[in-house]
């Protein structure tokens, strides 16, 4: 049998090697990159202009995590998503990115849950600098803006626990994650909000969720842009043990 597998094995593989892609990621004025919570992400979506936010027609962007969950989760666990606005590109702290900061903690959540992922995209990509990032995210902020979302989770009666995570800007969340929130009935269910940021922490994003969804909130977690990106093992572990706390592995 062993050698039936590595023969078939040899065939396969070059095959399954050859159909994959490199997928490619990722920040906006003169004022000073700490202020955007010294975590801005930059990204290929940005925030639009206007003061409402249609959303598109519902469609059904979750991926499952693409990692295994842990020995004691198995299978995915159905009623949990996690939602997450992060970008690539020039980031605060750690230069040019190929990926988030936010979405590196994003993904280790879904790996550890085996929870359902879905990204707050915005219809209009986020420029790739942090000069200009920096001034549409405080034009944003200013403005009160809600930029437009470019997909829906239609399903989301269907999770009973949402994780959502965002960089901290400006000591606020991005308004995109304003959208996000205000678009959504999250009567009855669980929050747990995660971010990354340069030194702010949650600031008082936290209250801000409970304030817009009047969810049960649970603890969240902060992690510095820089440890998430760089320090992975410390942030992998960081998060099994803040998800041990939480009771959602063992």
């Amino acid at each position: 049998m062993r050698k039936k597998t590595v023969f078939l094995l040899t065939i396969v593989l070059p095959l399954i090697l050859s159909a994959c892609g490199e997928p490619t990621m990722r920040n906006a004025s003169s004022l000073s990159s700490s202020a955007l919570g010294s975590n801005a992400e930059s990204a290929s979506s940005i925030i639009p202009t206007q003061t409402s936010a249609p959303l598109k027609s519902p469609e059904d962007t979750l991926t499952p995590a693409e990692t295994p969950a842990t020995e004691n989760h198995s299978e995915r666990n159905t009623n949990i998503l996690v939602a997450v606005f992060s970008l690539a590109g020039e980031q605060y702290g750690v230069g040019v990115i190929e990926e988030g900061n936010t979405k590196i903690v994003a993904d280790m959540i879904a790996e550890q849950t085996g929870a359902d992922r879905f990204d707050i995209t915005p219809v209009i990509s986020y420029p790739e600098t942090i000069d200009e990032l920096l001034d549409i995210s405080q034009q944003e902020k200013s403005g009160n803006v809600r930029p437009e979302i470019a997909e829906n989770v239609d399903n989301m009666e269907n999770y009973d626990v949402v994780f959502i995570g965002y960089p901290n800007w400006w000591g606020d969340m991005p308004m995109i994650v304003y959208s996000f929130l205000e678009y959504y009935d999250f009567s009855g269910k669980t929050i747990v909000p995660f971010c990354t940021h340069g030194g702010s922490g949650f600031s008082s994003t936290e209250n801000t969720i409970a304030e817009i969804t009047g969810a049960n909130m649970l603890a969240g977690l902060a992690v510095r842009g820089e440890t998430a990106q760089n320090q992975r093992d410390e942030t992998q572990a960081d998060v099994i043990e803040w998800l041990r706390e939480g009771g959602f592995v063992d």
